[in-house]
């Protein structure tokens, strides 16, 4: 008797374990870094950041990496186009934490905020490379699929490295900057480009987030990364009555945004006050 409940405890023991390793939980932050983007993702176990925000985030987003979330590894790091409003801020990442690959749509670019990057990233040994459309990374139980990097774009914004987290029934979608023409061509790609959570591009600037695009998403959840009475007026209002139905959250009001998913569901937390990023 006593041999049956040791093996039936055993079988349910192991059988949970499985469960709860398969079904864990993904966790997005959307950093406030004011006008710029940042973006980290913990997916069981395993993290990756997209763009690092200003310059002047930096203290924030090494912060952030290195104390709040206590993350020794990033498995890879996008830097989706080389504007310091974007990259600014990743060379503190690389001084956070072990980067083990960053992709980027351009291999060099003359900039302070790039070369600054590309020196931490030699001294780590950091591979920089460029993705191809249709790529596929894994990341814990998250897939990530990239959709655009288009590399020879003439609009630096069009370069943006878009892509798309699926974690089992939840989705997220990434689109740095990309510009009107940039959502077109997705459209016509005939990529899937549905999601429950849209990162809108361009911090909400009227170039971006045309009508067509936002009936294709069909999101859930929008995000606008921008910074408190920002110099471009972003997010304009034409956006937000784009996102209709959508249920609207700005770093520049709500502060870091943290959505948490067990692949079913999306809870959202918002962290005030912006811990001492300037605006």
């Amino acid at each position: 008797m006593h041999t049956k409940i040791l093996l039936f405890s055993i079988i349910f023991i192991t059988a949970f374990s499985i469960f709860t390793t398969c079904h864990g939980e993904m966790d997005v932050h959307f950093l406030d870094v004011g006008q710029g983007d940042a973006a980290i993702i913990v997916c069981d176990g395993e993290c990756m950041i997209i763009d690092g925000g200003p310059p002047h985030a930096s203290q924030y987003i090494y912060w952030y990496i290195s104390e709040k979330l206590d993350i020794p590894e990033v498995k890879y790091m996008i830097a989706t186009h080389p504007h310091e409003d974007h990259i600014g801020g990743l060379s503190a990442a690389l001084n956070a934490a072990i980067i083990d690959v960053i992709l980027s749509p351009v291999l060099e670019w003359d900039s302070r905020q790039f070369s600054s990057m590309m020196k931490y990233a030699d001294m780590q040994g950091t591979p920089l490379m460029i993705p191809e459309e249709g790529d596929i990374y894994q990341l814990g139980g998250a897939t990530v699929t990239i959709l655009s990097c288009w590399t020879d774009a003439w609009d630096t914004n069009c370069m943006s490295i878009v892509c798309r987290i699926d974690y089992d029934d939840v989705s997220f979608l990434f689109t740095g900057d990309a510009e009107d023409i940039l959502e077109y061509m997705m459209i016509d790609s005939g990529y899937d480009l549905t999601a429950d959570v849209l990162k809108v591009a361009h911090h909400g600037s009227s170039t971006s987030s045309t009508e067509e695009f936002i009936q294709t998403v069909q999101p859930k959840y929008a995000v606008i990364s921008c910074g408190e009475d920002n110099q471009y007026g972003h997010p304009k209002p034409e956006v937000l009555d784009r996102l209709g139905a959508a249920e609207i959250y700005r770093t520049d009001l709500d502060g870091t945004i943290i959505m948490r998913s067990d692949g079913d569901t999306i809870t959202v937390e918002t962290e005030l006050p912006h811990h001492g990023v300037s605006h």
